[in-house]
């Protein structure tokens, strides 16, 4: 009598999210020919070769995707159990700022570390640290969130540090950033309202202070409110950044035809090349692009609300909230919407450590929605 052999059922690992691998994709090779048509004319005039910021680009595109792989493949509970070495690593990259040959200043600013070479923004990596921290701590005590020494007040005196080291820098953009990640996550995790809006109370005095007592800072602001008035000084960005997008018009002047990027646009390829975009690609490019940051945020909404677990699900409203911020932020100012700030277009600026970073939270992203099944 035939015996039937029983054949193992192997369960695969379910795929994971495609439309934030795409999304992503689609938005580095629109900056790869958004950076060159942006910098060119800069890049020839400065460096003697109009692919200077292109080819640096295009190495900060593979290294990015390169760590988009990587961090699709490395289990998330890995971040958990690293999270304090990760966090401490970017108290270490932002103390060393101000160690001499280590720090780098530029305009005023120390922002980027300079190591064999190469230099990176420690503001970055703070970000993703922090973030990781949140999950990783909010997770951890849940059952007690809801008091103020256990829920509260440890993150604000992490989240607290971090962005201090930032706006020391000085960089208010980022240190506002971190401070609304911050925010987001502690709501979301439980945190009582009433401790984290007495703890935004407390900080208005500092943030006016800082806002208003530092000259360019307090120029932005009223150049924000009135850009006309001010458009041969501090709100000049902010006048030539809607003059190229209304010179846009419906379908764009073209790709290549922009003319503000004719040293009217200060560094157009980096915090303004949306504005760019707009000239070229005119209304429809502005939405097409839009609507592929519209896409990678709701899928990853989608990958936090199907998470496995707490941690999981922290970690994935973290990434998420500060890929939508930075976008909403910079497209926010290229469009008079939002006070001048220095944050880069996700995918899409030159920029390597954003870059790298954005592409790290995208890859993490698409490994929690690979392990949701499994």
């Amino acid at each position: 009598m035939a015996t039937k052999k029983k054949k193992k059922k192997t369960k695969a690992e379910p795929g994971y999210d495609r439309f934030l691998l795409v999304g992503t994709l689609l938005l580095l090779s629109v900056g790869v020919v958004m950076v060159y048509s942006a910098s060119s004319v800069v890049a020839q005039q400065k460096f003697g070769s109009d692919i200077y910021f292109l080819k640096r680009h295009v190495l900060y595109a593979l290294a990015a995707i390169l760590v988009l792989i990587t961090c699709r493949y490395v289990p998330y509970p890995v971040y958990k159990k690293l999270a304090y070495p990760i966090l401490g690593l970017a108290f270490v990259l932002l103390i060393a700022l101000y160690i001499p040959r280590l720090g780098h200043s530029v305009g005023g600013a120390n922002r980027w570390l300079r190591v064999f070479g190469v230099s990176f923004q420690p503001s970055e990596f703070a970000r993703l640290a922090l973030i990781i921290y949140l999950a990783y701590s909010l997770s951890k005590k849940r059952e007690r969130i809801k008091e103020f020494s256990i829920g509260f007040l440890p993150h604000a005196i992490v989240g607290g540090s971090l962005v201090l080291l930032v706006v020391m820098q000085p960089d208010f953009g980022m240190a506002a950033m971190l401070a609304l990640i911050a925010w987001t996550m502690l709501f979301v995790g439980g945190v009582r309202f009433f401790y984290l809006f007495t703890g935004v109370a407390a900080l208005l005095p500092i943030a006016y202070y800082l806002l208003f007592h530092v000259g360019y800072r307090a120029k932005r602001l009223v150049s924000f409110i009135d850009p006309w008035r001010y458009q041969s000084d501090a709100g000049y960005q902010i006048v030539h950044s809607l003059m190229a997008f209304g010179s846009g018009g419906v379908l764009g002047s073209g790709i290549g035809n922009s003319y503000q990027k004719l040293f009217y646009l200060p560094e157009p390829h980096t915090d303004f090349v949306f504005s760019v975009l707009g000239e070229e690609l005119g209304l429809v490019g502005v939405l097409l692009v839009m609507s592929l940051y519209v896409m990678i945020v709701w899928r990853g909404i989608l990958v936090a609300m199907k998470a496995r677990d707490i941690f999981a699900i922290y970690l994935a409203v973290g990434l998420v909230s500060a890929l939508g911020l930075q976008v909403c932020v910079n497209i926010g100012v290229v469009m008079g919407l939002l006070p001048t700030k220095g944050l880069t277009l996700p995918f899409v600026s030159y920029g390597g450590t954003s870059l790298v970073m954005n592409a790290a939270a995208i890859g993490i992203l698409m490994n929690i929605s690979a392990r949701q099944a499994v």
